[in-house]
């Protein structure tokens, strides 16, 4: 894998998917799974896999995301050679360039060239996931793949989003690739991770900039899947695509069953976050919690079901929070009921306020809103 460089790819295409919670952030910094932004996944996945080399291309809102990164040193990527780098928008280097992905391989082609490596994995970064890229790699060689392409059978859609679905021959080569807003049961969904060589990256970004801008799966890969030789590599692992609030409100709530919790977060690797010094979690007398997840630095004093509490977040007493997400540093007053809400850091929920969500759709809390 020291021959294997990884790009994770923030499409400004994303930017708004989340609503209130792509406000402030990049849809890569969002916070998930009580102590973790959805960046973690994919970046875990890589570094555990072996790769050196890891670069972050950045589009806007950018500002949260380098805070959570830092160094790379989070997941052992803070090296004085290769390691995490963090690119910025490639409008910087090229602003005539229009904003589409491969545009920005080619703006940022000096980064490539001077890497080592001969092979590119990328990945969005929306995609919650933890993947044994060595193995991927592996069947990309045997395969004698030109691209490789990631699909899974456990994708879920929300609200009649559309998905790409693969059709697939015996060997597993892409014959198809076809839009469906409904997707039959063990549908083979793409994801946005791809494999290919460097200079074939590099090729068609050159190529892309003469023919007025696409990106790498709609301008490449679909119209020639006769003339590359494409093939798909299933993820049987839990995976996740966030890409709606619905979605994100979905999978979080997943994170309470015990086996998906553990699938996800332990196997093939651990998945690591930016790591901070609190203390534990302090539950006061009278306090009740059941079936949530709480990071350290809380203070509860109430009543917590079905939950996930970010770090410091305080619940004081005779408050009650059910099947909700409060995120970093919110306070709950005394007596406030919250039921199937999504809190963003920093929200202030008045003694006594009741907010809910409704069955279809949970109620989103802007960052910093006092309630």
């Amino acid at each position: 894998m020291k021959d294997v460089m990884g790009v994770i790819n923030v499409s400004s295409k994303s930017g708004d998917l989340l609503g209130a919670l792509t406000g402030p952030r990049c849809i890569a910094s969002v916070p998930f799974g009580s102590k973790y932004r959805l960046v973690d996944f994919v970046l875990s996945s890589m570094a555990n896999s072996g790769m050196q080399n890891v670069a972050v291309f950045t589009r806007e809102k950018y500002r949260s995301l380098m805070d959570h990164l830092g160094s790379g040193r989070s997941w052992d990527l803070s090296r004085k050679q290769d390691g995490l780098i963090i690119l910025p928008p490639h409008t910087l280097d090229a602003p005539s360039l229009p904003d589409f992905d491969l545009n920005s391989f080619f703006a940022h082609r000096d980064y490539f060239d001077r890497s080592s490596q001969k092979t590119v994995v990328v990945a969005a970064a929306n995609i919650v996931c933890n993947i044994a890229f060595k193995e991927a790699v592996r069947y990309h060689q045997e395969k004698g793949a030109e691209i490789t392409v990631f699909y899974s059978e456990r994708v879920a859609a929300a609200g009649g989003m559309p998905r790409l679905c693969l059709e697939l021959d015996e060997r597993g080569r892409v014959l198809a690739i076809t839009e469906k807003e409904k997707q039959p049961e063990n549908s083979s969904i793409l994801l946005e991770i791809y494999i290919l060589s460097k200079n074939l990256l590099l090729e068609l970004a050159e190529k892309n900039l003469h023919n007025g801008g696409t990106d790498l799966l709609t301008g490449v890969i679909m119209p020639n899947l006769r003339r590359f030789k494409v093939y798909a590599y299933l993820l049987e692992r839990y995976t996740a695509v966030i890409d709606t609030i619905e979605l994100y409100y979905r999978h979080s709530m997943e994170l309470l069953q015990r086996e998906i919790w553990e699938e996800l977060f332990f196997f093939p690797g651990l998945i690591h976050t930016k790591i901070k010094d609190e203390p534990p979690t302090r539950y006061l007398k009278g306090s009740s919690v059941t079936n949530s997840l709480l990071a350290n630095g809380c203070i509860v004093g109430g009543t917590v079901e079905n939950s996930i509490l970010f770090r410091g977040v305080k619940v004081q007493p005779g408050a009650y929070i059910k099947d909700s997400i409060v995120m970093q540093k919110c306070e709950i007053g005394t007596g406030a009921v919250l039921n199937r809400v999504i809190l963003d850091k920093d929200v202030c929920v008045s003694p006594g306020q009741t907010v809910s969500g409704t069955a279809e759709l949970p109620l989103v809390a802007e960052k910093r809103k006092i309630i």
